[in-house]
């Protein structure tokens, strides 16, 4: 169910003015954008999970889904790949830059009902961006979950999202953090292979473990296969769908997905629910 929290546009077609506060290169493709709202006192609430539409004034609007830490609202951080006309066009803006918002839309990783469980998060790619919230918001109540456990695959080294957090989480006792890459070269002494081929060996219980996977499509099939290995039941697995979103609140259908439309009855999805429609391609 999508959520347009109270603190922005009543209209959810109108955007919100933004300024650009910082904008960070991550890896060759890829960046981050801080953003902070342009009246100065707006705060931005968000869950972990949801997206906003980011329009860069004369090119254009597309969906992103948030990557910063629900618990810090005055800032509005965003992560993305350099891939089309309007991400390249938002590469390029400078500090104290415009951009309007829209959102927050869509619904969240189960963070709360994943209360007293093992929590295993496996990300592929950029995918590791929307469950950043979920990792910070997990972080935060540590003491209220059991084993947490982030799997994290990239195609090489240098696609390596957030290098220094995870360093820094990877140095936490109470987080379990394993990295691979699908080719490596150099000085790359790190796991070769694909993400999936971790979840063998990770250390939680899949009778009590909930699963939140975010990645490309073909990656996220076989992570569903390993984790129903291990024992994981469908129930307890969440994943993020990507379509073409446009309008965001379900109107326009160019993310119908079967009888759901990704930007409001997505884009997290309980895998029980769609595992039918998962099993299709070109859905």
């Amino acid at each position: 169910m999508a959520t347009i929290l109270e603190n922005h546009s009543a209209d959810p077609m109108m955007p919100v003015p933004f300024r650009v506060q910082r904008l960070r290169q991550d890896t060759y493709d890829t960046f981050t954008l801080e953003l902070q709202p342009a009246n100065g006192v707006r705060k931005f609430a968000f869950a972990a999970g949801q997206f906003n539409m980011l329009y860069v004034f004369g090119v254009g609007e597309v969906p992103i889904s948030i990557s910063g830490d629900p618990a810090k609202p005055q800032t509005l951080v965003h992560t993305t790949r350099a891939v089309g006309v309007v991400t390249k066009a938002m590469r390029k803006l400078q500090r104290g830059g415009m951009v309007g918002v829209r959102g927050p839309f869509g619904t969240h990783w189960p963070v709360a009902e994943a209360l007293g469980s093992d929590v295993v998060i496996v990300a592929g790619g950029i995918g590791l961006a929307p469950l950043r919230p979920a990792l910070y918001a997990l972080l935060a109540r540590r003491e209220k979950y059991g084993k947490v456990v982030l799997l994290y695959g990239a195609r090489t080294p240098e696609d390596i999202l957030y290098r220094r957090e995870l360093e820094r989480w990877r140095a936490r006792l109470d987080l379990e953090v394993y990295v691979t890459v699908d080719r490596a070269a150099g000085n790359w002494r790190g796991n070769v292979g694909v993400v999936t081929t971790l979840i063998p060996k990770a250390p939680f219980d899949p009778r009590s473990a909930v699963a939140m996977v975010c990645g490309p499509e073909i990656m996220m099939r076989f992570t569903m296969l390993e984790l129903q290995k291990r024992g994981v039941a469908t129930e307890n697995i969440f994943l993020s769908m990507e379509r073409n979103m446009k309008c965001a609140v379900g109107f326009c259908g160019h993310c119908q997905f079967g009888p759901a439309f990704i930007c409001k009855d997505g884009p997290v999805f309980r895998y029980d629910q769609i595992k039918e429609l998962f099993a299709k391609r070109e859905i």
